[in-house]
């Protein structure tokens, strides 16, 4: 916890560290099956007023709220880069907000204006306003208990993701941004994101099976959660979604009094390039498209809608939108390294199928460097990505290494990667990585398989096979994929960065 006199970015960071739930107690949680539910929005309506706001205060930030399992973050991405290109076109919006997570190498990444995170020296300076008025209005009004059935008081500060999403929206209003793009974090009916009451749109990307045991282990239960972000009297948008969830979805907006519109593909992206040049990409684009124009015709009720071409804004903010850690191709001598977070089966099959396409007209070995910490499930997430690369024509890795979120071999954690919800003692006896190992090995008994501590002696091992495992003509082929945390240390240690 941060002292009085400590109030620098690193004092905010070890404070909102402080915040995190310790892997004791999520499991004890898991294992009472305490899952988040409508006490959860309730506190968080609490903390917002302790901070001095109501709900209705939002919407001056002229929300666009956004949801799903696949391409929520691309989805957010496309539509503030387009937004991104009006403003500077036309000044509309004049301070354009955008709110996501995880962050890939430092937190304040969560929260950008105008396309650039916000300042060291901004984060801290709003992260302790909110700390000190959450530490003054509990002095002053007392412990509150929420959740009657627990009879236990509300913590005086939120856990880490519920501070940040209050803090992000304080930064705003503060900063005078009139529009802001906020992706939930999980699921969406109980989400911390999911107080504004008028978002000024929803849309709802690709669903899924992931998180189960927040959100339930059926698409139809999922689908729920997700369409908890429609709100009445505003418009919504999805896209072409399995018929199960499909079916939930339209039930959902039939009880809300909402018109959720199902969009194709647009078919205005023809000659549009898009980036990977794939269909799921396309959909991400497509949603995004419906969720600017609809931000732009509330700020600006003259913005006319072209339903034959798209404006030359949309097409630049399409062709030039910025969204680290998924579909990256960096070149690094004789190594090319394929980079792309993806956190459930289905979308490791698509960063799969992406990296062997990226493969096709190149020799060479393949490389994979994998992790996806404190989910047992994971483990049966290889069969798929070693199918979808088989199925591409392509051979198999003959290289893999599985390794933890640690990020360096002498100092481990940076500041901003430091989680306590995993089991420590699982993360340093490679627990996760060795079952990995066993399932690789048995799945592709040719593969050379190694198990290594943390991400810096993965991306090592990699580079030394760049020198000694490669033949003229040829380049290693690597492929970084799993978690987003494994993903934005990578990109730490490859680009020596220590923000984006």
């Amino acid at each position: 916890m941060a002292s009085q006199s400590g109030r620098t970015y690193n004092d905010a960071i070890d404070a909102l560290n402080s915040l995190q739930t310790p892997y004791a107690i999520v499991e004890a949680r898991r294992k009472a099956g305490i899952r988040p539910d409508a006490a959860s929005i309730a506190e968080m309506k609490v903390y917002l007023r302790r901070i001095g706001y109501a709900p209705s205060d939002l919407k001056r930030l002229n929300i666009v709220h956004v949801a799903g399992t696949k391409g929520k973050g691309s989805t957010c991405a496309f539509a503030a880069s387009i937004l991104s290109q009006y403003q500077k076109a036309y000044s509309v919006p004049s301070k354009l907000g955008l709110f996501t997570s995880p962050h890939l190498i430092a937190v304040r990444e969560r929260i950008k204006i105008n396309g650039a995170s916000v300042s060291e020296e901004l984060f801290a300076r709003y992260f302790f306003e909110v700390w000190d008025k959450l530490g003054e209005a509990e002095e002053r009004e007392g412990q509150e208990i929420v959740d009657q059935r627990l009879g236990i008081p509300m913590p005086t500060r939120p856990v880490y993701s519920r501070y940040l999403t209050l803090m992000s929206y304080h930064l705003y209003l503060q900063e005078g941004v009139d529009c802001a793009i906020y992706e939930t974090g999980i699921g969406g009916e109980f989400d911390a994101t999911n107080i504004v009451e008028n978002p000024v749109a929803s849309g709802i990307s690709t669903l899924g099976i992931d998180h189960v045991f927040a959100l339930g282990n059926t698409i139809e239960q999922i689908a729920w959660h997700k369409a908890g972000i429609m709100k009445t009297g505003s418009p919504a948008f999805t896209i072409q979604q399995a018929p199960e969830a499909a079916k939930v979805l339209q039930e959902r907006a039939k009880e809300k009094g909402v018109i959720l519109k199902v969009l194709d593909v647009d078919p205005r992206l023809e000659g549009v390039r898009i980036r990977p040049d794939a269909l799921f990409q396309k959909k991400n684009a497509s949603l995004g498209i419906a969720l600017a124009e609809a931000v732009l015709q509330k700020l600006d009720p003259n913005t006319p809608i072209d339903s034959s071409r798209l404006p030359q804004q949309f097409v630049d903010g399409l062709e030039q939108v910025v969204w680290r850690g998924r579909c990256e191709v960096k070149v690094e001598g004789p190594i090319i390294w394929h980079i792309d977070g993806a956190h459930t089966v289905d979308s490791l099959k698509m960063a799969t199928r992406w990296f062997a396409g990226e493969c096709a007209k190149r020799t060479g070995p393949k490389a994979l460097i994998f992790n996806q910490q404190g989910r047992d499930e994971a483990v049966h997430f290889l069969e798929g990505m070693l199918s979808s690369l088989r199925a591409q024509g392509q051979g198999p890795f003959e290289h893999v290494v599985f390794c933890t979120n640690v990020t360096y071999a002498e100092t481990g954690y940076k500041r901003d990667f430091v989680n306590y919800q995993y089991d420590p003692a699982a993360v340093k006896a490679l627990t996760a990585q060795r079952a990995f190992a066993d399932k690789w090995s048995a799945l592709d008994p040719q593969a050379k398989v190694v198990v290594l501590p943390t991400i810096e002696d993965a991306i090592n091992h990699v580079r030394t096979l760049g020198k000694t495992s490669v033949g003229e003509g040829e380049t290693l082929q690597a492929l970084i994929t799993g978690s987003l945390h494994l993903v934005g240390g990578a990109l730490s240690i490859l680009e020596g960065v220590d923000a984006f």
